[in-house]
């Protein structure tokens, strides 16, 4: 995603700088977490304290996920069974955030059912309970990580990507992020995300009658997690040759106003934007040790999606770009270039089409996984457009968590979304 620039950063800047005093937890507390406080995501943790989310889960029915998890991991009595209880509770959220989206099974409140921010606030939950939790028997720092790796995974479908055999069926993957940028705006939602729940395990027909069969994940806005290698974990299995290998690939993620985008070209760099956990990284993006890769590692890589289809064929109500602009150094300068048709020979990665923050890294890492096991594969990223509230609800000292117009605004990027995966399947196919 790219970060947005909108009126709300400047009240975001100002929270920033107040949410640690302010959500500092009780000395108890803190005693109690004191794995937490070691982790990332307990930043994103103690939001959950804030109203907004709050009221996302009530109004979902997701409220009871949390304490109903502490409670079944208090019952366990050993690693083994904690460790399946973790990971059978983990794959559940999932499933049930996948079948809300989708209009199956009860609504559980009132709270539109394509919306994507129960799902990440009731994990947020789940991860609090394991930080907090205290066995009944011996548990390492290293073990209590692996049972939180286990559940973020089968929480956001990482580990239950299931596409089938078989040329009668086009095998295509996408994936989306959490919802972002919350100490600007706590009720935000990330329409990749919304889509990833509403597209995953799907069917598709393309005009020509053949069948497309979706499969999703959804990957966090951190960076530590992306250097220790979740995209390259998640998608390896499905990019490398094999009867269930993809036949085509978007990262998905929210990117500029009003529009979509297709992203031409990633970079290889990190700006340094803060994350969920509120950590910045500065620098070259980092290949984790022991997956397929380019070396040397190139500074640019590129779409192999349809972008002139894309771009040309209506499907819906947004215009869909293909954007080609980077920001480089170029071979004999020192200071960075914007170019509006992509980089030039010899020059060192300052943004892709995509920035500089998670949206495009992630389009950098599916995209030379991509060149390095299958470089025929089609695939690269789509960026949404952002999701907006209704001019009269932009307030999050003020407004309500949704609107009318937010929840249109947010199907209609997700039909769109379906009908840019459609297009580009059809081309091929």
């Amino acid at each position: 995603m790219r970060p947005i620039r909108t009126k709300l950063l400047a009240l975001g800047a100002a929270l920033t700088a107040a949410l640690p005093l302010a959500l500092t937890a009780p000395a108890a507390a803190r005693d109690r977490a004191a794995d937490a406080d070691r982790s990332p995501v307990a930043v994103e943790e103690q939001r959950l304290s804030l109203a907004a989310p709050r009221e996302i889960l009530r109004r979902s029915g997701f409220d009871e996920i949390g304490p109903e998890f502490a409670r079944g991991l208090a019952a366990t009595h050993s690693e083994k069974a904690a460790k399946r209880y973790v990971e059978r509770s983990a794959r559940a959220l999932w499933e049930r955030a996948v079948a809300r989206a989708q209009g199956r099974g009860p609504a559980g409140g009132d709270l539109s059912r394509d919306d994507d921010r129960p799902l990440y606030w009731a994990r947020l939950e789940m991860t609090r309970a394991l930080h907090e939790w205290q066995p009944s028997f011996s548990l390492s720092a290293e073990r209590r990580a692996a049972l939180y790796g286990a559940l973020e995974r089968a929480s956001r479908g990482e580990n239950s990507i299931d596409l089938p055999a078989g040329r009668h069926v086009t095998r295509v993957l996408v994936t989306g992020f959490d919802p972002f940028q919350l100490d600007a705006d706590p009720r935000r939602s990330n329409p990749s995300g919304a889509s990833a729940l509403a597209l995953d395990g799907t069917t598709l027909r393309t005009s020509s009658g053949r069948t497309v069969r979706v499969e999703t994940a959804v990957f966090p806005v951190r960076w530590s997690d992306f250097a220790a290698g979740t995209v390259e974990r998640t998608l390896l299995p499905h990019f490398r040759p094999g009867p269930r290998q993809v036949d085509l690939f978007t990262t998905v993620s929210q990117g500029r106003p009003g529009r979509f985008d297709v992203e031409r070209t990633n970079g290889a760099w990190r700006g340094g934007y803060p994350d969920n956990a509120r950590e910045s990284r500065t620098e070259t993006v980092p290949i984790p040790a022991g997956v397929p890769t380019v070396r040397p590692q190139p500074q640019w890589t590129h779409t192999t999606l349809p972008y002139e289809t894309l771009t040309d064929d209506g499907t819906g109500p947004y215009p869909v770009h293909d954007n080609t602009e980077v920001t480089e150094i170029p071979a004999d300068g020192t200071a960075p270039v914007k170019r509006p048709n992509g980089p030039t020979p010899g020059s060192t990665a300052r943004a892709g089409g995509g920035g500089d923050y998670l949206s495009n890294e992630i389009a950098y890492r599916a995209t030379l996984l991509r060149d390095a096991v299958a470089p025929s594969l089609p695939g690269g990223h789509l960026h949404t457009p952002v999701l907006e509230f209704a001019p009269t609800n932009t307030d999050p000292k003020t407004g309500t968590i949704t609107d009318p117009t937010f929840v249109r605004n947010r199907l209609a990027i997700v039909g769109q979304l379906r009908e840019l995966v459609r297009t580009a399947v059809a081309v091929g196919g």
